[in-house]
């Protein structure tokens, strides 16, 4: 953003940001969130037939991303299991092998049958595997999830991304801005469910109703028949009991982004969806 005044012929993309000049400076995401809605009701499936109700989750920092991710995935838990609860633990970092691994721990062993992260690490599965009867979930990577304890991972395949972008920006057909994409860019995966792969052990004796579900939302969402705007379609409740989104209703990119209503967005990124076990961190 500072630079970009400065060498207006030079196109810059900021992965994972919100701002833009529209110019020649923008911003480049995923919808993560399809992904982890789909993990949701994996993982609340798989607790609810290990006769346990609590999963865990290892949040990095305390800002808008964080919570949809973890908000995506609750709501996800409450479609298979009614009663699961998700616990938050903030590790503020992005990638810390020793933090992630005593984050999931700690949530291993405060009830979680289930633990995800938005780290990098495959700290849950490793976990996940020395504890024997736990499951964890991994993310980033497709060759993240190499254990048998290893639910499954939400990773990024960015090669269809990028090279979209590059040839866009080659021949002038890249409109510089915010450019937020879902599953159907190609770009998303989760584990055992894309083409060519076989479901894990602890995804493939989960109940044929449940594997169907996940793979009709997977195949609506990679033929863009379901977005991230239809994943947080109202109503919604936080855990508080409000009532975040109304019925009829859906959140936009500005909700999904920021916290504060002073920065144009309605209904915002600041709640917790019901069931998870949190407070929401401080308006800056």
């Amino acid at each position: 953003e500072t630079v970009s005044a400065d060498f207006p012929k030079i196109t810059y993309i900021h992965l994972t940001g919100y701002k833009t000049n529209n110019t020649n400076f923008g911003n480049l995401f995923g919808a993560m969130e399809d992904i982890k809605y789909l993990g949701g009701m994996l993982a609340g499936a798989r607790a609810k037939k290990d006769g346990q109700t609590k999963l865990g989750y290892m949040d990095t920092f305390p800002i808008p991303e964080e919570l949809r991710l973890g908000n995506a995935f609750a709501l996800g838990m409450r479609k298979t299991c009614a009663d699961c609860t998700l616990d938050v633990r903030g590790i503020n970092t992005w990638h810390d092998p020793v933090k992630e691994k005593e984050g999931a721990a700690s949530l291993f062993d405060a009830g979680a049958d289930v633990v995800f992260t938005g780290a990098d690490t495959p700290a849950p599965a490793d976990v996940a595997q020395s504890k024997g009867n736990k499951w964890g979930i991994t993310y980033d990577w497709v060759g993240g999830c190499k254990v048998a304890q290893c639910l499954t991972t939400f990773y990024w395949n960015w090669g269809p991304v990028y090279t979209k972008l590059a040839k866009g920006i080659i021949d002038g057909s890249y409109k510089v801005g915010s450019d937020y994409f879902d599953a159907d860019s190609g770009a998303l995966g989760l584990y055992g469910f894309m083409e060519g792969q076989q479901l894990t052990k602890g995804e493939a004796d989960l109940s044929p109703e449940t594997i169907q579900m996940v793979r009709d939302t997977l195949t609506k969402m990679l033929a863009g028949k379901l977005n991230r705007f239809d994943v947080f379609s109202g109503p919604i409740t936080d855990n508080t009991g409000k009532e975040i989104v109304p019925a009829g209703s859906k959140l936009t990119q500005a909700d999904l982004d920021q916290f504060d209503p002073k920065t144009g967005c309605k209904y915002c990124m600041h709640w917790w969806a019901a069931g998870v076990n949190a407070q929401v961190p401080p308006l800056q």
